[in-house]
């Protein structure tokens, strides 16, 4: 049976590299990957970007209210919208990023193509919002991926970063939408227990 493997990680924990490191080790054995991610996230115009620099092109997005399932089989079948269908060989893995910004029944799309279709599904993203409340993609991962694993990064005071910070200007801020990503105020850091709770004023959640 193919897993569900869900890899988190605070802001710069090198998620986006170690995805397009993963879809790179298939490729070079000769095997098929497709690489999506939610629309909701518009950085890269469609691309997977990494810190490092690497970009990659997604195979396709997907909208809030879209089936991953039915958007994957379509793909993974050669019948993308506007191609004919063609001869394909079999998807190897499925490769998602920033799979926190999926819905709940998105993520069961997820599990349903590992379980159900056969093909392993990695998906990546993060955990907590810089209200330390959990994502509603990133919530049900944690409760059907077969495969849990953190993708370790530091604060900047040097131990292991587990929470993000939202700053306006250098200000912390700890209200606002949890999903703001063409604010271009907006900046984000990760921070370890203790230094999220100095510049916070001591508030979780």
């Amino acid at each position: 049976m193919a897993k569900l493997y869900f890899r988190y990680g605070a802001m710069n924990s090198g998620k986006s590299t170690s995805l397009l490191q993963a879809a790179f080790n298939y490729e070079e054995r000769g095997q098929r990957v497709l690489l999506a991610k939610p629309a909701v996230d518009t950085k890269g115009d469609g691309q997977i970007i990494s810190r490092l620099g690497l970009t990659r092109q997604v195979d396709f997005l997907v909208p809030p209210d879209a089936s991953v399932r039915e958007l994957f089989a379509a793909h993974a079948a050669g019948r993308e919208p506007g191609t004919l269908d063609i001869d394909v060989p079999p998807v190897a893995c499925l490769l998602v990023d920033e799979a926190q910004f999926f819905t709940g029944h998105q993520v069961e799309d997820l599990f349903r193509i590992a379980v159900v279709d056969g093909v392993p599904v990695l998906a990546y993203g993060i955990r907590t919002d810089f209200r330390t409340r959990a994502f509603v993609g990133s919530a049900r991962l944690l409760e059907l991926a077969h495969s849990l694993e953190e993708l370790k990064t530091i604060c900047r005071c040097g131990r292991k970063a587990v929470l993000t910070t939202r700053t306006v200007g250098g200000q912390v801020v700890l209200d606002g939408d949890q999903v703001a990503i063409d604010d271009q105020r907006l900046a984000y850091e990760a921070r370890c227990g203790t230094c999220y709770l100095e510049v916070s004023a001591d508030r979780l959640g």
